[in-house]
């Protein structure tokens, strides 16, 4: 039998090991949110990554390599800006400006290896992005490319740029054509990279429906963007090639991502309605076609039958048949190349583009 006095002692020493147990359950409990609030920065960075991170569709949040200026315009009463990269020379400038034209698929900021090669050789370099691609407005209008003509024509006035070189890439080769034959003492030589319009697509393409055109290009899936892509590379180089793609897929995360889909559809439409085949005799500028052998990209391809498909995009043929219409023109094949030469061999590019320039 215990004594009183050895009951209260065992009470006591029950009571404190129950206290020091609930001190250590206590500082457990606070160490561990300790821990949890420490934790949480890198777990949201974490997030961050992984999350789909949108970009709007003027590209707000997309960095481009040098700074972006606006020019105001008004189309069909609409209040519109239209970004645009103006590069100086430094001190080695020769007095002479060259303005590049991106395709449909791309905007300014691909011309990057080409500023850089073309301010190094003292040119001014201005860089815009069209109404309707990158960081310009996308008004729902009626796109064409005297539209586009006089918007570059007065992105020119408005940097008292009286004259200037121009290369187009791709649908950008189709607008310098029309500015070449539109202001011909303005454009003093002209490179046409990889230009589509070579050939009429209404003779083998129906027309199709902007809510059709507009549904094909909705892609948001990376994978779908992807092979989308690859169309226009003969070697995929991930390094080199995925950030299109990344930026297609924030795009297509973008809450106003209809309004840009309904944009490409009108100018598909624009580059279906307009080939510039028939206006490459006007041209009186020296002229050079740079091309890929391995570019087999057609407009409407998806809308037609293999066999018909098969007998569109043969840039080594159009471009051939284009230099006997120009009638100053120097014809350039790069082998292994497709349709974005100053993309995927800039070296060779860029140095073709130099010596044309220097004539």
């Amino acid at each position: 039998m215990l004594t009183v006095k050895q009951k209260i002692l065992r009470i006591k020493s029950l009571f404190l090991a129950s206290l020091f147990l609930a001190i250590l359950v206590c500082l457990a409990s606070i160490g561990m949110a300790f821990w949890a609030v420490q934790a949480s920065p890198a777990i949201a960075q974490s997030a961050a990554v992984s999350a789909s991170n949108p970009i709007g569709i003027a590209l707000e949040g997309l960095p481009y390599p040098h700074p972006v200026q606006f020019l105001n315009l008004t189309i069909e009463g609409q209040p519109v800006r239209m970004g645009y990269m103006d590069i100086r020379a430094g001190d080695r400038a020769n007095g002479r400006t060259v303005l590049l034209l991106h395709g449909r698929n791309f905007s300014g900021n691909y011309w990057q290896a080409t500023i850089q090669a073309l301010a190094t050789a003292g040119y001014r370099v201005i860089v815009p992005d069209q109404v309707g691609f990158g960081k310009s407005s996308k008004p729902d209008v009626d796109y064409s490319l005297d539209m586009l003509g006089m918007n570059t024509a007065q992105l020119l006035d408005s940097l008292n740029i009286q004259t200037v070189d121009i290369v187009g890439h791709s649908m950008g080769g189709m607008l310098a054509v029309r500015l070449a034959r539109l202001y011909p003492n303005r454009i003093q030589r002209v490179v046409l990279e990889a230009p589509v319009g070579l050939e009429d697509y209404r003779l083998k393409v129906p027309p199709q429906t902007i809510e059709r055109l507009q549904q094909d290009e909705s892609l948001s899936d990376p994978g779908a963007i992807e092979r989308f892509l690859r169309n226009f590379v003969k070697t995929w180089v991930p390094e080199r090639d995925r950030p299109f793609v990344q930026t297609r897929v924030r795009l297509s995360e973008s809450a106003e991502y209809s309004r840009w889909t309904r944009v490409m559809a009108r100018t598909w439409q624009m580059i279906y309605r307009e080939p510039i085949r028939y206006e490459l005799s006007a041209l009186t500028q020296p002229t050079l076609l740079i091309v890929g052998l391995e570019d087999r990209i057609a407009l409407g391809r998806a809308y037609i039958s293999p066999d018909v498909a098969a007998t569109m995009g043969n840039f080594p043929e159009l471009s051939r048949g284009a230099a006997k219409v120009i009638s100053r023109s120097t014809l350039v094949e790069l082998s292994g190349i497709g349709h974005i030469p100053h993309h995927e061999a800039p070296e060779q590019f860029n140095q073709e583009l130099l010596r044309f320039l220097s004539k």
